[in-house]
């Protein structure tokens, strides 16, 4: 598999040698998973050091829920949340970190404090450009995420996806953005019910000609459904599952609550499904 860096700020990530990990840091008190445990900066800070320790490339910061059902919060609040632990985390660990936000204005003032990539689970469709422009300001990398607020696909659902990517990628050109900055994420679990997280996750490889891809599908509902109703705790090797059958499919990143066994699922299966050389 060919390598590619990316830069990130005054970091890199390289795709393609191996699959990345990306551990998730929630400093909300209502995800669906871990709201609550990290939402203040010594817990926080705790969390960070933890998922690096256990092996996470990127820290992906969170201070937003987008459970199903969450309520929306206002730019303010969520910035009072991450900033504080982005800052802690950019000045004392030597990690990637990204910022997991909608809004433009959180983006920009997690970037200010040190955040290296932009995770939009609307991949730039959002807003009326502001994103994209806060993108090409920055040059930093942006990964973007299929979304939609139903669960009903008019045509073959990889269609979808494919007719999505390229809007964003319309208005990433738009606003000079380079494609080469952009990883995609097809969205497990928003907009999607059981069946069609399972069939996107089986053909995954076909979003591969797009770009760089980043699997997030932790935990989620469609695992707990295969594994007979497992509340979320219980939903660890589900998930591995789900990081084995992506690396098959080619993905270069996934994002997982459960950092350790999920990077040593990536060992093996790197070891056999990537080309070596």
């Amino acid at each position: 598999m060919k390598m590619k860096k990316i830069s990130c700020g005054n970091k890199e990530i390289i795709l393609g040698e191996r699959t990345l990990v990306m551990g998730i840091l929630n400093v909300t008190p209502d995800s669906f998973s871990d709201g609550g445990k990290y939402n203040n900066l010594d817990s926080a800070m705790k969390q960070a050091e933890k998922l690096i320790l256990d092996g996470a490339d990127i820290i992906d910061v969170g201070g937003e829920s987008t459970r199903p059902g969450h309520i929306q919060i206002s730019s303010e609040e969520e910035i009072s949340r991450v900033v504080p632990i982005i800052e802690k985390i950019s000045k004392n660990l030597d990690t990637v970190i990204s910022i997991d936000t909608y809004k433009y204005d959180v983006a920009e003032a997690a970037i200010k404090a040190g955040a290296n990539i932009i995770n939009d689970i609307w991949g730039l469709q959002y807003d009326n450009g502001e994103m994209a422009e806060l993108v090409k300001k920055s040059n930093l990398p942006i990964i973007a995420m299929h979304n939609q607020n139903d669960e009903i696909y008019s045509k073959d659902i990889m269609l979808s996806l494919r007719e999505f990517f390229e809007k964003t990628f319309k208005i990433a050109d738009k606003y000079g953005i380079d494609r080469d900055k952009i990883i995609l994420d097809p969205g497990l679990g928003f907009g999607k019910n059981v069946e069609q997280n399972i069939e996107i996750l089986s053909r995954l490889n076909e979003l591969r000609d797009m770009g760089p891809i980043l699997l997030g599908a932790s935990k989620k509902r469609f695992i707990g459904k295969l594994l007979n109703d497992l509340p979320f705790d219980e939903r660890v090797e589900g998930t591995v599952a789900t990081t084995v059958i992506g690396i098959e499919k080619g993905v270069d990143i996934v994002r997982v609550h459960n950092v350790l066994e999920n990077k040593r699922a990536c060992l093996v299966a790197d070891g056999i499904y990537r080309k070596r050389g």
